[in-house]
């Protein structure tokens, strides 16, 4: 009971029990399988949906939760069978039982809350925290355009982190290919390899190239900068360290911590949807791995005719070939490169020969529309057919350690192909390096 003693005091009272009213019901989406429960609070004024909405802009790509157990990558609007937040993140598979969705409604500010479905990825490989998609339905005549998770339907939004859901308006393509690189770690100083690949992927028809990057030397962010001036590269920070005990293994018995290989998998799928709208096709791969076609001479041109090949696909997986970087041939030995640390790619034209018994991992060039989670080699989920794609047709040059140390020169396969593009390469990456490195 309220008790009043001026008449003023209780009107005024009352008045803010009634505008704080809270409207409740719930219902079953065959989808998601949740209850949704809505509540409303009216906006005070009209202003910018920036402004009208409540709570704490998120200021970072990570965003640590309460609980510490749920991390916040981003939200994105997914369309695709129902009207759905999709929002990627990285929880513990145990810890988190029930989140919720605080949706701010456009035109007026209402808040309305929904319970989430929590979908945590099934390539853990055995670690604590793993990749999560965390997925509310938006209520009827709603279009929001921020939302906040958090563990309760009951809190004060004024003091939740506030997230703006990317993908809300269709847009016309502006890229054709965007390579997806998860994650740069290690203090990584491949440098000349990097500015090669990069520069590979452009004469392949990249326009952008996706970097989640936790950290790298002083001369990778120079040539960082540079890609980022010319409009290639995108760097999204990744200090996923500064959350959680990573590991630089892929599997949790290699290395007891909390998440595995930086994060990659949540890295590639954030990448997916963050491209879904501007890019026609994503590439996932890494950055000493350049899917080379053997029968095209660009990606759009295999693209092309791998569609045309194969109606309805939208995921096309390339076989991973190792070239060993300690098997070298002494061709384009480019005196000013010797200055610069990093493998020269344009040197090492032997590959380590397939084995049947062991599992050859692959990369992929996707319709990321067609994707609707992802782990590294393959996809989890998805609406369209995958491809193998044969290896006469392409294959994913990977110059790295070898995987087959005891195997002789002799007994590697010489394979030049990446020296059709040797003119334009060495031109390319002559420029970049003199106007970063050199």
């Amino acid at each position: 009971m309220i008790h009043c003693g001026k008449k003023h005091i209780c009107a005024f009272v009352t008045c803010i029990l009634i505008s704080a009213s809270i409207l409740m019901y719930s219902w079953k989406d065959p989808q998601l399988q949740n209850n949704i429960t809505r509540k409303i609070f009216q906006a005070t004024s009209a202003l910018p949906a920036s402004q009208l909405c409540r709570g704490k802009p998120a200021q970072n790509v990570i965003t640590a939760l309460e609980d510490n157990r749920t991390f916040i990558i981003s939200p994105y609007f997914d369309d695709r069978e129902s009207k759905v937040t999709r929002v990627i993140g990285i929880v513990h598979h145990e810890g988190v039982k029930q989140l919720y969705c605080w949706f701010c409604c456009q035109p007026d500010g209402k808040i309305y809350v929904a319970r989430a479905k929590i979908d945590v990825h099934s390539d853990r490989f055995g670690f604590p925290y793993g990749a999560a998609d965390i997925v509310c339905l938006e209520p009827e005549n709603c279009n929001p355009t921020h939302v906040s998770i958090h563990q309760s339907p009951h809190a004060n939004i004024d003091q939740l982190p506030s997230f703006k859901i990317k993908n809300r308006k269709s847009e016309t393509f502006s890229v054709d290919f965007t390579v997806c690189i998860s994650a740069m770690f290690g203090n990584y100083n491949n440098v000349l390899q990097f500015i090669q690949s990069v520069e590979m992927y452009k004469i392949l028809g990249v326009q952008k190239v996706v970097i989640y990057k936790n950290n790298c030397s002083q001369l990778m962010e120079k040539v960082l900068k540079f890609y980022m001036e010319e409009g290639t590269v995108e760097i999204i920070p990744w200090p996923i360290n500064s959350h959680l005990k990573v590991s630089t293994k892929w599997h949790f018995s290699m290395d007891a911590k909390d998440i595995g290989y930086y994060g990659q998998i949540t890295a590639l799928n954030d990448c997916i949807y963050r491209n879904m709208q501007r890019s026609k096709f994503v590439v996932l791969n890494d950055a000493d791995e350049i899917i080379l076609p053997l029968k095209h001479l660009d990606w759009k041109a295999m693209m092309s005719s791998l569609q045309e090949q194969n109606p309805g696909a939208g995921i096309f997986l390339f076989e991973n070939h190792i070239f060993p970087k300690t098997v070298s041939t002494p061709v384009f030995n480019i005196s000013s490169w010797n200055r610069v640390p990093g493998v020269n790619i344009l040197q090492h034209v032997h590959r380590e020969p397939d084995r049947k018994e062991v599992f050859n991992p692959k990369k992929m060039i996707i319709d990321p529309r067609q994707v609707v989670q992802t782990s590294v080699h393959s996809v989890l989920r998805a609406y369209g057919n995958s491809v193998n794609v044969p290896a006469d047709v392409a294959l994913v040059y990977h110059c790295r350690v070898p995987l087959q140390e005891e195997l002789p020169r002799e007994s590697l396969i010489r394979d030049t192909a990446l020296w059709r593009y040797n003119s334009s390469l060495i031109t390319n990456v002559n420029k970049v390096l003199h106007q970063t490195v050199l």
